[in-house]
């Protein structure tokens, strides 16, 4: 946030609501834990206020606002969907948008105590959301579906920029996953919908097992390895085989390019969660250890 910019605090956000939804500006308000690109406030029961905090540009809440109530009513598990759109103004100069709320624990405040319902419930959740998309379907404008020989930067950048010796990095064994997956042939079929950022804070847990699935802002149409990574990413050890069993027939190509990615997910998980000069603003200390058990999950294969 530029020094120009507010502080987003219970104050602007009911004042901004008051301007452009008064008939919302009543409910109870409060500030939700967690976030990077945006920052979520409660409203009322069955309401969010999403609001952009480290993301500079409006396309990934204009993506969710487009595409997100197309989406929602074929998916097996709830997901936010717009309701109301929020302009910028005078007050505050970027985008936010109000949207149903999903209930549950974010992962990386929980733990999965049911892992073979997880797996097959975020199984089921992928094969409903990974079918070719429209022609004018969001491509991947962050570059986070790109195939790994095209992220070597990326990876070699995160694995130099984490602290490889505090989190007993194995890095020899991470240059060999990657050089596996570097040598993978591309993904060759549709354009598939693709959430695009599966991590423990973008998969919500109830009752010991995945609830639902928050933020749609890296949505985009193309290989499906980047949301099957969380076969690694988001569920417990020794769970990947049984959530490939359920999802469907994966070729070997695309299940190396996971793993990849997988790897590339936990040391950004591992970035994002370190301390001092060497994290990244507005980091994540929870996203630290998480990325680290995934590192784990990718390296023995679990």
């Amino acid at each position: 946030m530029s020094q120009t910019e507010p502080e987003i605090t219970e104050g602007l956000v009911r004042e901004l609501l008051q301007d452009q939804h008064p008939d919302l500006a009543g409910l109870p308000l409060g500030e939700v834990e967690g976030g990077w690109g945006n920052q979520m406030w409660r409203l009322g029961d069955t309401l969010a206020v999403r609001i952009q905090r480290m993301d500079t540009t409006p396309e990934p809440q204009l993506k969710e606002r487009r595409w997100l109530p197309q989406l929602a009513p074929r998916l097996p598990l709830p997901i936010p969907v717009p309701v109301r759109a929020g302009t910028p103004c005078e007050r505050f100069g970027k985008l936010w948008t109000v949207m149903t709320w999903v209930p549950g624990c974010p992962l990386d405040q929980g733990v999965i105590a049911r892992p073979e319902h997880a797996a097959d419930t975020l199984a089921a959740f992928l094969q409903a959301l990974h079918v070719p998309a429209p022609g004018d379907a969001p491509g991947d404008d962050m570059g986070i579906g790109a195939h790994p020989r095209e992220s070597t930067g990326g990876f070699e950048h995160f694995l130099g920029s984490i602290d490889t010796a505090a989190f007993d990095v194995d890095t020899a064994g991470a240059r060999a996953v990657w050089q596996d997956a570097v040598a993978t042939p591309g993904w060759a079929g549709p354009r598939m919908w693709v959430h695009g950022d599966l991590h423990p804070a973008n998969v919500v847990i109830a009752d010991g097992t995945l609830a639902g699935v928050v933020d749609f802002g890296a949505l985009f149409a193309g290989d499906p390895a980047v949301d099957l990574a969380a076969a690694w990413v988001v569920l417990p050890a020794g769970m990947a085989e049984h959530f490939f069993s359920a999802y469907a027939e994966v070729d070997e190509a695309t299940m190396r390019r996971a793993r990849g990615l997988a790897l590339l997910k936990s040391l950004f998980l591992m970035l994002m969660g370190q301390n001092g000069d060497r994290g990244l603003p507005g980091g994540k200390p929870a996203w630290g250890p998480a990325g680290r058990k995934a590192l784990d999950r990718v390296l023995n294969h679990e």
